[in-house]
């Protein structure tokens, strides 16, 4: 039977990870990468599409579990008739190849052990050819050859092209598996010590931990996710995947069914914001970084989305050889929705990387003329219809979201030149893009009679997105259109006491059959909103409720289905933890957003920064990592060595 999203927990190498059920079987793993083909695959479909289960051979879910302190290593334990047994799984930060570690421990009595690992190449369609080799087992089919072992050794079988085993643990005894991957064509790697990695990967875990600054209130569930968001990135190029699967549907059953194991644009200036507030300063910079990397070139091709690397062609295909979560088919690699125009992303950018900047992160030479570049393209771009921040498959239409984002692009850079005149630009320019994007979104957006912004120009439709309009500072908190906004946004589009991002019913706006979950980012968003608008009561005990969603062992899908009582969609979803964090940082007082103004169109509004922010959720322990911030920043001026770059429509 299908496991709930929610049973599954989350292992990882911050290159790739796995999902691990209650049951004890992996049902997810892409290697070497996040964005490789999956070898375990029965998630999406059955247990013939790849697995690996090792748990007590009487079966059943484990009594309980949890991740060992701080960390990313997962502990199942489970309680039969003949005695307690534990399993510990942890994916070791790699040196060469990934692997995954499976640690037996006898707690107390002998419980009598089952193992059963079915490898299937591909998305589960290539079955491997499997031999012995140095005492261990082989599999290789095409490039991948992966390579199990246990120590001490356990007698193993094939049955049913999988390889299986029946061994027994006494209390103190263990039997740890060892499951390595490499190219087919190169030579073994070297064998690892799996207890000494063991650890080695407590240890690794215990010290990012301490980094944090942050003390407030929700402490664990904050570290928690921000751990998740850790195992999210990839480590190599400081990318953040949007969730770790594809094709877990929105909708049970339905065709909402996406990739997501790319890294959007849409998540960075929040990825910056909460990083930054809690003394990740290192990882900001890795993720400012990679964005850079991703965007430069013609600001004409700018993408919603790119790969781990900065890869820009993520075709969309469909597997139908596997049955889909539940039987939610299709299920899709890649993703088509690279292909659209989304306007808001240039507001994203520009919004990020004026919080670099104000936030102290050390400059890119060539930022500046980057930024120049993708404004002077979207000043000619911006009244044009696009997707919008949901991928619409529908037709494309002039969303309000979309327009408060290119006014965030040209209002950040009016602040980025009233802060350093030595920078090159044209800040009446700018200016004067900023007012036209005011006045007509207030114009064209605005629906007086029902006193809210609308999803787009002359609809109907309402938006989660327009609770952003608050933090970005398009208009202050307090303004009369806000507070309407908010409460017919929570009216129109609440369930079951979260939110939908939009209405699904009907004629889709999104173009697509069938419906979805509450959105659980825009349920946050719901939260800061209601404390930015004075009704911090209410914001918190929606914040106590969001908490009570996650599973039990800290962790959040995209949706959840407010009838059904569970979780749905890609998982672990950034977005979903990325709201958690800034919700829990918004509530104690922190400021995320430097650009968050208090007058709407005029350039006059200050940022509180990263640094009062960190110093503030720390209650003073972030004193030091403000000033490694600050001093990061003496490097090359913003003007050397690109002067290149888009100077054609920068001015």
């Amino acid at each position: 039977m299908t496991q709930r999203i929610e049973d599954y927990a989350l292992i990882g190498d911050l290159q790739t990870a796995a999902l691990v059920g209650r049951d004890g079987s992996i049902d997810w793993l892409c290697l070497p990468r996040f964005d490789s083909a999956a070898c375990f695959a029965a998630l999406l479909g059955t247990e013939e599409n790849g697995h690996w289960r090792l748990s007590p051979a009487s079966g059943g879910p484990c009594t309980r579990r949890g991740y060992l302190g701080e960390s990313l290593v997962l502990e199942s334990v489970w309680e039969t008739e003949t005695g307690t047994v534990k399993v510990i799984d942890f994916m070791p930060q790699r040196e060469l190849a990934p692997e995954i570690v499976r640690v037996v421990e006898g707690v107390s009595g002998t419980v009598e052990m089952s193992a059963t690992l079915r490898l299937r190449f591909d998305y589960g369609s290539v079955v491997p050819w499997m031999r012995r080799s140095e005492g261990h087992r082989v599999a290789v089919a095409g490039p991948d050859s992966v390579w199990l072992r246990s120590e001490p050794p356990v007698k193993t079988w094939g049955q049913h092209f999988s390889t299986c085993s029946t061994f027994a643990v006494e209390a103190g005894q263990k039997v740890a598996w060892v499951l390595t991957w490499h190219p087919s064509h190169e030579p073994r790697p070297t064998m690892i010590d799996p207890f000494e990695a063991l650890e080695n990967s407590l240890e690794d875990w215990r010290n990012w931990a301490a980094a944090c600054c942050y003390r407030g209130p929700h402490r664990a569930a904050v570290m928690r996710s921000l751990i998740t968001l850790k195992a999210l990135t990839y480590g190599p190029t400081g990318g953040i995947v949007a969730a770790l699967t594809t094709s877990l549907p929105e909708e049970l059953g339905g065709v909402r069914n996406w990739d997501y194991r790319y890294c959007w644009l849409r998540d960075s200036t929040l990825v910056l914001g909460a990083l930054v507030s809690v003394g990740y300063l290192e990882e900001a910079a890795a993720w400012r970084d990679w964005l850079l990397r991703a965007v430069a070139g013609d600001p004409a091709d700018l993408q919603i989305m790119y790969g781990l690397g900065g890869e820009r062609r993520l075709p969309e295909s469909e597997l139908p050889w596997l049955s889909g979560y539940a039987g939610s088919a299709p299920v899709r690699t890649g993703n088509g929705a690279v292909d659209q125009l989304q306007l808001d992303v240039y507001g994203e950018v520009m919004d990020s990387l004026n919080f670099a900047r104000t936030a102290g992160l050390a400059s890119k030479p060539h930022a500046w003329n980057l930024q120049l570049s993708l404004l002077g393209f979207l000043e000619s771009k911006w009244r044009e219809p696009d997707e919008g921040l949901w991928e619409v498959r529908g037709p494309r239409r002039h969303f309000v979201h979309s327009k408060v984002m290119a006014w965030v692009a040209a209002d950040r850079a009016v602040k980025t030149l009233e802060d350093d005149p030595t920078l090159r630009g044209d800040v009446q320019r700018w200016r004067a893009m900023r007012d036209a994007v005011h006045r007509e979104v207030c114009e064209k957006g605005y629906d007086p009679v029902r006193n809210t912004f609308t999803q787009s120009y002359g609809s109907r439709e309402l938006d989660a997105a327009t609770l952003l309009i608050p933090r970005v500072g398009f208009l202050p908190p307090d303004d009369p259109r806000v507070i309407g906004t908010v409460d017919a946004v929570r009216d129109e589009l609440g369930e079951g006491g979260f939110l939908r991002r939009y209405s699904a019913e009907g004629a889709p706006v999104d173009g697509l059959p069938g419906g979805e979950g509450t959105f659980l980012v825009c349920s946050f968003w719901l939260a800061d909103a209601l404390h930015l608008t004075g009704r911090t009561a209410e914001a918190e005990a929606l914040f106590e409720r969001l908490l009570t969603l996650r599973n039990d062992v800290g962790l959040l899908a995209e949706e959840y289905d407010p009838v059904a009582g569970r979780q749905l969609g890609n998982f672990p979803q950034a977005f979903s933890h990325i709201g958690l964090v800034v919700t829990a940082l918004t509530l104690s007082g922190v400021e995320l957003d430097a650009g968050q103004g208090t007058e709407a169109g005029d350039g006059t509004a200050e940022g509180a920064g990263a640094e009062g922010a960190a110093e503030r959720a720390a209650e003073g322990a972030a004193e030091g990592a403000a000033e490694k911030a600050k001093g990061g920043n003496e490097t090359e001026s913003e003007e050397e060595g690109d002067d290149s770059v888009g100077a054609g429509t920068a001015g």
